[in-house]
């Protein structure tokens, strides 16, 4: 089974007032910069627990 993306590289695509978007230069997803930081925070727990 493949592993997931973990984004360890990304570049902002797109940028407003309210939100900005990063794409990710692995694997090329695009998505909210916060939902990028909550992906960190998440991993950084579950390695916590280890």
């Amino acid at each position: 089974m493949k592993q997931p993306c973990k984004h360890p590289r990304v570049q902002i695509v797109s940028r407003d007032e309210e939100s900005e978007f990063v794409e990710c230069k692995e694997c090329g997803e695009i998505f909210d910069s916060s939902e990028f930081k909550d992906m960190n925070i998440e991993e950084s727990a579950k390695d916590a627990d280890v």
